[in-house]
């Protein structure tokens, strides 16, 4: 495990049930320091590969994301064995804080981050977490963070599925203010993926919606 090279004491900015995020310094940057937690109940062994198969796939994606110009956190270190990576700390509020602040540039960022998400579609992968708690508003637009849940996926039904939780997440966060955030995100989207594969994206994500209103209507039926 590598150390902070600054001094001062690390910050710890997430405790969650898959990682752990610290803010500290790498090569004398401030930089995210995200560690994955070993699951106890897990399997040493599968546990091991776990957190070693999913830190290469998340190391890999933004990589690859990174340099095909997408903002997205810079890639500084990577230890598998550790369950480690290290990138770079953005500096800036979340989109979440400025949308609550009723800040006018929140539906400019929600256009600039269709346009983010649909690049990454296009680039043959799928976030998994989109969610506005996960879009810094950097100095140079929005930036896309936290891909622990990100596969490389082209399938019609997995980009839909990603654009289906963001939908759930505004719904959720934001419920006022969906309608008019929806729009302009999927308008940025539409830029970058054209209008009539995002009418074909928007028929699926119909989809998928039904069938999770079906699904919830017969739990509710046997009473579950």
């Amino acid at each position: 495990m590598i150390k902070s090279t600054c001094p001062g004491s690390p910050e710890l900015i997430a405790l969650g049930a898959e990682a752990v995020l610290v803010k500290a310094c790498y090569e004398g940057m401030p930089s995210i320091f995200k560690v994955r937690v070993r699951k106890p109940y897990r399997d040493r062994g599968l546990d091991t590969m776990l957190i070693r198969s999913r830190s290469e796939v998340e190391a890999k994606i933004l990589a690859e994301l990174r340099l095909k110009g997408l903002n997205v956190p810079a890639l500084y270190y990577v230890d598998l064995s550790e369950g480690l990576i290290v990138m770079e700390f953005v500096e800036g509020p979340l989109l979440r804080d400025l949308i609550y602040r009723g800040s006018e540039k929140a539906l400019k960022c929600l256009e600039e981050l269709g346009e983010l998400v649909a690049s990454v579609h296009d680039a043959g992968v799928v976030h998994g977490d989109i969610t506005t708690s996960n879009v810094i508003v950097g100095g140079d637009g929005v930036y896309l963070v936290d891909f622990g849940l990100a596969k490389y996926s082209r399938r019609l039904e997995d980009l839909a599925t990603d654009i289906h939780l963001f939908i759930r997440s505004v719904e959720s966060t934001h419920y006022g203010l969906k309608e008019a955030l929806l729009r302009h995100f999927m308008k940025g989207y539409a830029k970058v993926k054209g209008r009539d594969f995002t009418d074909s994206l928007l028929i699926k994500v119909k989809e998928i919606r039904m069938r999770g209103r079906y699904v919830e209507e017969r739990r509710v039926r046997r009473g579950i």
